[in-house]
């Protein structure tokens, strides 16, 4: 006990017990609470856990979870007697379900489009809840009472969850491929096509989530930051605790009302009346038609030396809310800006390095040779989706932006620093709780009253669901063999552990997209059906899989019944993947031109666009004619190289100097931490990284109570707000066609040459080229 005492001191151990009185045994519990919730970052715990192994083992927190964070969002206690399994549940959960998948699937055809988050409906939920509480009769239909009474935290966190996974990301991926293949390849297998394909992408990867679940779910360690903001909103909601923290003595739900009204009304500053504020990189706006300004300073398509933004949009839109993820993590990640992003870009874009000067110098769009967006139609024979190599040769080579260049390289990196970081700092871990040796914290031991779901049922699940996808591929014309699927499916198994792991200690997903875009370029060239289908089954499976163990892990948290969750989860997936297809279908026949450039209401769907453009890049030109030796982009194939040393080299470096600062820097973070780098900005990323810092370090660290009471309140309070105040303003203008006003708060970050998508160096004149003499 002596060495843990020494790590940390008493005031910081009466912090982390919220000033209560101690005795001598309740203070050692809190030393302990103290190392293991702030001095030990998740990241690197296993080193710390090393050192004091013998004080571990002896003294354990018996009555809450070892990290403050936890303690902060999720109740300690369980009332077991709370009806779960409602009709009421089932009739609220599949109402809304229903709703935001249709509206989803509707707005991800709309240029800009726009995507109901969970969090939408679940506030929708509680006012229904409770308006069915109060005018419901109490009968009973089948044995079960139609009222059971007030609507409670737990069929709230059911309703949620339903939502969660359904369109936590936006809808079904396989959307995106009907899209390509109905629209832009002018392919239509039919209904049974559709729903085969969206029932076996969606739900394949719940048959994988069971396997993870001893690690990834009952494991304490396991944090997942972003339920803690889930947990803090269904218990504002419900159960509304009140205590003096840091002189504040509003309540949690008081405090998340007054900041969900702010946030609400605020956004129609920087999202319609006053868009400036959103865009505020006004260095640019003194200097607007100097390229060199706008390319450093720029918010659009520029570096944004100078992140000031006032549009919560700007600084959670692509990463989510910079509340949530733990102060390490977001120093990996800024790390990761500064140097790749305000140093290496910079470097390769002057230097001229991938003809860079001729583009922008951080864009998502292709080019061709004589700066226009690169013409996929022109590189394949007309009528086929058959590569055509004299075409291409007399057309152009693909060129990306420096920053989009940079970015494949960073995937590829990441990809292998995720395996070994994972083998390195987490493999002991991993074992241990496959080998049930990790202690149980409260939160396991209030789950130990339900029955546990058996592993045959995942395993059932996943048989089915496989046998679905066969026949999805072998039943129509689709050029994917099935060797071709099993590969796919061992990828998304084989990163599942590892991409889980990460994303439950950081809250960052690392994607298996570029990698298997990557893979199917060089297995099956040529086949651009055949590449959207092994991308989806690869990554898909394996996002979906987290996703479905995250939500296990917020039903671990709100004490739900694992059999009904496994019921729950399974039923809204199949409802709302068969919503998802009707309402795609529907949008065939009801919307005139649907698709085309020049759409009337701007439904010119630009995800399946993406996804059309991608197949043809990655499955008809190939990765061997972007990164093989001799190519383009041929040096950030070395990126697998350093992203499998680095973690190697830290793990080395902590073995010998465990306190060294390197402990903070967690490499699978580094190199995806900004994987949305583009369409996102360092200008993002940076305010994000500071709003991060001053919250999850300095608040934490000066006013932890604050911290501790309100932290996870304000998030979702910002995130909620912003989400209605986008909703309304997308349903109400964008669909109507209406403009915003024009005026000079919403015209001058525009009118600067970023602002135009010209901010390049070198502008050619008519019948000008660059690039290379041959390809």
């Amino acid at each position: 006990m002596e060495k843990l005492r020494s790590v940390i001191s008493k005031d910081a151990a009466l912090d982390t017990v919220e000033s209560k009185r101690l005795d001598a045994g309740e203070y050692d519990a809190a030393v302990l609470s103290v190392v293991k919730s702030q001095e030990f970052d998740p990241v690197t715990s296993h080193l710390e856990k090393d050192i004091l192994e013998d004080e571990y083992t002896a003294i354990t927190v018996e009555d809450d979870s070892p990290y403050a964070e936890v303690r902060a969002s999720v109740p300690s206690t369980d009332d077991f007697d709370l009806p779960q399994n409602t009709i009421r549940m089932w009739v609220i959960g599949m109402l809304l379900t229903m709703i935001g998948c249709g509206m989803n699937t509707l707005f991800s055809l709309h240029s800009p489009s726009f995507s109901i988050t969970m969090y939408v409906t679940s506030i929708l939920a509680w006012p229904l809840g409770r308006f069915w509480a109060w005018c419901v009769p109490n009968v009973s239909i089948f044995g079960m009472p139609l009222n059971p009474g007030p609507f409670n935290l737990k069929e709230h966190a059911l309703i949620s969850i339903m939502a969660n996974v359904n369109f936590a990301g936006g809808t079904a991926y396989a959307t995106d491929i009907l899209l390509s293949q109905n629209k832009f390849y002018l392919q239509d297998y039919g209904w049974g096509f559709d729903i085969l394909l969206i029932l076996s992408t969606q739900c394949i990867g719940f048959g994988l989530a069971g396997i993870t679940k001893k690690v990834l779910v009952e494991s304490p360690s396991m944090i997942w930051p972003q339920n803690l903001v889930a947990t803090t909103f269904l218990t504002n909601m419900h159960v509304n605790e009140n205590h003096p923290a840091n002189g504040w003595r509003i309540s949690r739900l008081l405090f998340f009302l007054f900041v969900f009204i702010g946030s609400f009304v605020w956004y129609w500053f920087p999202g319609y009346l006053f868009q400036a504020l959103s865009y505020f990189s006004w260095i640019t706006w003194i200097a607007p038609k100097n390229v060199i300004v706008n390319q450093i300073f720029g918010a659009q398509t520029g570096l944004g030396l100078f992140p000031l933004t006032f549009d919560w949009m700007q600084v959670a839109g692509y990463i989510g809310s910079p509340l949530i993820p733990p102060a390490g993590t977001i120093g990996s990640i800024l790390l990761s800006m500064v140097i790749i992003f305000w140093v290496v870009v910079p470097g390769l874009y002057y230097s001229n390095t991938w003809y860079a000067k001729y583009l922008p110098i951080s864009s998502s769009g292709s080019f061709d040779r004589f700066q226009e967006t690169y013409n996929v139609h022109k590189i394949i024979k007309p009528g086929t989706l058959t590569f055509d190599k004299k075409a291409y040769e007399a057309y152009s080579p693909l060129f990306l932006s420096t920053t989009f260049a940079i970015s494949y390289g960073l995937s590829f990196a990441s990809i292998l620093a995720t395996l070994v970081h994972t083998a390195l700092f987490h493999g002991k871990d991993i074992i241990a709780q496959l080998q049930q040796r990790e202690k149980r914290d409260v939160h396991n031991r209030l789950m130990a009253r339900y029955k546990e779901v058996p592993e045959w049922w995942y395993a059932i699940v996943f048989v089915i669901f496989f046998a679905m996808a066969i026949a999805t591929i072998e039943g129509w014309e689709t050029e994917f063999p099935v060797w071709a699927l099993v590969v796919a499916l061992l990828i998304a198994i084989v990163f599942l552990l590892p991409v889980g792991v990460i994303f439950a200690l950081t809250n960052m997903a690392v994607g298996l997209n570029v990698v298997t875009e990557f893979i199917i370029g060089y297995m099956l060239p040529g086949k651009g059906l055949a590449m959207m289908l092994f991308k989806t089954f690869g990554y898909i499976t394996n996002s979906q899989a987290i996703y479905f163990v995250q939500d296990m892990k917020l039903g671990h948290y709100m004490k739900l019944a694992p059999r009904l969750l496994f019921t729950v989860q399974m039923s809204a997936t199949i409802w709302g993947s068969i919503v998802q297809i009707a309402v795609l279908r529907w949008s065939y026949g009801a919307i005139e031109n649907l698709c085309q450039p020049d759409q009337a209401s701007h439904f010119t769907c630009p995800n399946g666009k993406v996804f059309f453009n991608a197949s043809i890049i990655w499955g008809v030109i190939g990765p061997q004619r972007q990164f093989s030796s001799g190519q383009l982009y041929y040096g950030l194939l070395f990126f697998f190289l350093i992203g499998a040393l680095l973690p190697v080299v830290n793990w080395l470096i902590l073995k010998k100097w465990p306190n060294s600062p390197i402990r903070w820097l967690n490499w699978p973070v580094f190199f995806s931490g900004t994987g949305y780098i583009p369409p996102a900005t360092p200008y993002n990323y940076g305010a994000y990284c500071m709003v991060g810092l001053i919250f999850g370090w300095w608040i934490k660290k000066k006013y932890f109570h604050w911290w501790v009471k309100y932290n996870y309140s304000l998030s979702a309070g910002l995130d909620i707000g912003l989400a209605w105040s986008s909703l309304i303003i997308f349903c109400c203008l964008s669909l109507t066609n209406t403009d915003a006003p024009v005026w000079w708060g919403n015209t001058v970050f525009a009118d600067t040459v970023e602002g135009q998508n010209i901010a390049w160096i070198h502008t050619l004149l008519p019948g000008e080229s660059f690039g290379p003499a041959k390809w």
